[in-house]
């Protein structure tokens, strides 16, 4: 996928991005020991310091007219910038219009939007850039966490937490474009909050099989909490993405005992393969870091409706909670870190069609690695844990996403890496891809052109998000993650082509 090194102007870039680490204790950032998402969270104190109108004026603009290609190929695509202002931007997804290959929307927290949601939108595979932010439904206000997919013809969604009172309780909205995300529709709701506290961490896919008896139904998965911190996965699915109905696809977990962070791909038959933690909040500081958590796997095989009984994916330590954060800290700092266990499926017609991926990390060894795990029986056992990175190489590996081009079945992996700062402090973009199933991934290549400090996240080092995100646009695997080359946490956007 990627091999080669970036155009000469966009390596030029590298080494001058990177920012020294202030002096500042793991300590010196406060956070609740809630199971709650880490972007609800922020989105709850943000919401607490605002008024209802007060979002920023953007005074910055994205990136525009840069020539995201490269060649000669396999080559790594030059970085841009995808948003502007002067907020604090992160937790990023991106997706790629099947119809196009050309067409890509991303969204992330976005604190210059009154919502906390903000999408961003390219036609022109990446080049240039249009931001907006969501829409909440009548008397609400968004609460972070946005997610995009499109359907098959074209059509783009767009889903986040909305909150009537501040954060105390949360649905998820959803919102759809018929212009390539340039324009959008008038919200309505996707998901309730089953458990009458927030739908939290909501995660969007969108059929786009056209083998599938289910084409172009929507679902979108979310953890739902109760005032006492009990949890319950769900999924609620559209065929039309107007009227919605939900199911429970897990059993309530009763605090300590925990479910959370979601993810969805869909197969060729239309199958819905569903993914997420689960961990009993038992270490000396009420929290899930430090302690072995369950990645789960259940799938429906009727469109949504009913659920498979729930298979062990995989065994993880989770890491330690050094700064107080309910699923572990990044080491070195008082980042809090999420660990999802992210899936994806070989939709292609080669050898390895219907094969499931997941990616996560491990704490082994005083530090983050990340592994996948595969499945070539429809998710009923799961192999032993294959590195992506080789063993020798040092520093943390987090915030990993995986996805299948869905032509060639090729793996693309993509995470945050620390391995060239020996403080083991500054971050990149990296990536690697696999074009056997998953038995090897024989380069790691790097996809961002500067280092990023986390403490440089415009949180005091608190909160740079829960995840990165990946897509597949034909033969190119486009990146966004969260940047702070600049001193401020931005939505940037990398990547290979093949």
């Amino acid at each position: 996928m990627f091999i080669k090194l970036a155009s000469v102007a966009a390596a030029a870039v590298g080494m001058a991005g990177a920012v020294a680490a202030p002096a500042a204790s793991a300590q010196s950032v406060f956070h609740e020991a809630s199971p709650l998402s880490g972007g609800a969270q922020m989105a709850r104190k943000v919401l607490a310091q605002r008024q209802a109108d007060a979002a920023t004026r953007r005074t910055e603009a994205p990136d525009a007219g840069i020539d995201i290609s490269c060649s000669p190929k396999p080559c790594v695509l030059p970085n841009v910038r995808a948003s502007g202002g002067t907020q604090p931007v992160n937790e990023n997804a991106i997706t790629a219009n099947p119809a196009t290959n050309t067409d890509l929307i991303s969204t992330a927290n976005d604190y210059n939007c009154a919502t906390i949601q903000g999408i961003f939108a390219s036609t022109d595979s990446g080049s240039t850039w249009t931001q907006t932010c969501t829409t909440p439904l009548p008397g609400n206000a968004g609460l972070g966490d946005p997610v995009p997919a499109y359907n098959s013809n074209g059509a783009a969604y767009v889903v986040g937490i909305n909150t009537p009172d501040g954060g105390s309780t949360g649905v998820i909205a959803i919102q759809r474009s018929n212009d390539k995300g340039i324009t959008w529709g008038a919200p309505r709701q996707a998901a309730p909050n089953t458990l009458g506290g927030i739908a939290d961490k909501p995660w969007l896919e969108v059929d786009t099989q056209a083998t599938s008896p289910f084409n172009n139904s929507a679902y979108v998965s979310v953890t739902q909490f109760d005032f006492s911190s009990n949890s319950q996965i769900t999924v609620s699915r559209s065929r039309n993405g107007n009227t919605w109905a939900t199911a429970n696809a897990s059993t309530l977990q009763t605090f300590p005992d925990v479910a959370q962070f979601t993810d969805m791909a869909v197969g060729r038959d239309g199958t819905v393969y569903l993914s997420y933690l689960k961990c009993r909040a038992n270490s000396p500081f009420g929290t899930c870091g430090g302690t072995n958590a369950t990645m789960v796997f259940q799938k429906s095989s009727d469109g949504g409706v009913t659920w498979s009984a729930p298979v062990t994916m995989a065994t993880v330590r989770l890491a330690p909670s050094t700064c107080g954060a309910f699923y572990g800290c990044l080491p070195n700092t008082s980042q809090r870190v999420s660990n999802i266990p992210t899936i994806a499926v070989d939709n292609s017609t080669g050898p390895n069609s219907g094969k499931l991926y997941s990616v996560m990390y491990n704490f082994r060894n005083g530090a983050m690695k990340i592994q996948v795990v595969s499945s070539t029986n429809g998710g009923s056992t799961w192999s032993a844990p294959k590195v992506v990175v080789p063993a020798s190489v040092p520093g943390d590996q987090f915030f990993p996403w995986i996805n299948v081009n869905n032509t060639s079945g090729e793996i693309a992996v993509t995470w945050l890496d620390r391995r060239n700062d020996a403080a083991n402090l500054l971050y990149e973009a990296f990536g690697a891809s696999s074009t056997n199933g998953g038995a090897s991934y024989p380069l790691n290549i790097k996809l961002s052109s500067a280092k990023s400090s986390p403490f440089n996240d415009g949180f005091g080092g608190g909160f740079m998000g829960d995840y990165t995100g990946s897509a597949w646009a034909g033969n190119t695997l486009f990146m966004s993650y969260v940047d702070t080359r600049n001193g401020n946490a931005q939505n940037w956007i990398g990547g290979g082509s093949r």
